[in-house]
């Protein structure tokens, strides 16, 4: 599978978890000998412009987290275009499911997903979407964004137990006619995370009904990252959800 990514993404750009040194050297360490890395490259103003409000724009210029910010939003537009013909995954950070049209939190500066779907959907790459956000925290950001739009459809799932939480995944994309599946993946709801609810097992599980979906209705596929901050554990989660998007 190709991976986008960026050794800027190594940098320790704040303080925050989805900031830590080792973070991205934990996945990486693991997943290298599997996949193909593909460098990522930033998103460009009218990109990002088409998400963002352009004071929020300068509000993240002023913070000086622009350039990974917009490194990161790039990253997740390359995965999305090449998830129109393979499943991709975007190794990339800042996160970005917190983050609404004028304002964001939770470590996320730029909609890393809104920003490639819009891309796509605006290039007329893409009619219909569905967003499918496994990160233990609400996607705001996202809904905020894109939850008016008639074109894209965006599931968080909320059940409490890991059996309950993959079967209203495969109900999710069951019968699911769209062009794209972005899978926002976050892995903090591991057992061994913030969450405690999902196994690694169960990764592969989301990625699998996720690459079956897509298949069955000749969508294109792909996923970004989101949090996940157990870097014990953090390596195998990703290379789980990736070996299930490569079934």
């Amino acid at each position: 599978m190709k991976v986008v990514f960026h050794d800027d993404f190594y940098q320790d750009y704040t303080s925050d978890p989805a900031s830590a040194k080792g973070r991205m050297e934990a996945i990486v360490e693991v997943i290298r000998p599997d996949v193909e890395f593909v460098n990522a490259k930033p998103a460009s103003e009218a990109q990002i412009a088409a998400a963002h409000t352009e004071s929020h724009v300068e509000y993240v210029r002023h913070s000086g987290l622009y350039p990974i910010a917009a490194l990161a939003a790039g990253g997740a537009v390359q995965a999305a275009r090449i998830g129109l013909d393979e499943p991709a995954f975007g190794l990339i950070r800042p996160p970005g499911h917190h983050a609404s049209a004028h304002s964001a939190w939770g470590f996320c500066y730029f909609n890393n997903m809104a920003i490639a779907l819009l891309a796509l959907q605006k290039e007329g790459l893409i009619g219909q979407a569905l967003v499918l956000d496994i990160d233990l925290h609400f996607g705001d950001g996202t809904a905020n964004i894109l939850g008016t739009k008639d074109w894209v459809k965006i599931y968080n799932p909320m059940e409490r137990t890991c059996g309950e939480y993959v079967r209203e995944v495969a109900r999710i994309l069951s019968g699911m006619q769209v062009d794209m599946i972005g899978v926002s993946a976050g892995f903090d709801h591991h057992i061994d995370d913030w969450g405690g609810l999902l196994a690694t097992e169960d990764y592969f599980a989301i990625g699998a009904l996720v690459s079956k979906a897509a298949s069955a209705c000749g969508a294109g596929c792909f996923a970004i990252m989101e949090g996940g901050y157990n870097q014990e554990v953090l390596g195998q989660n990703v290379a789980a959800l990736i070996d299930g998007l490569s079934v």
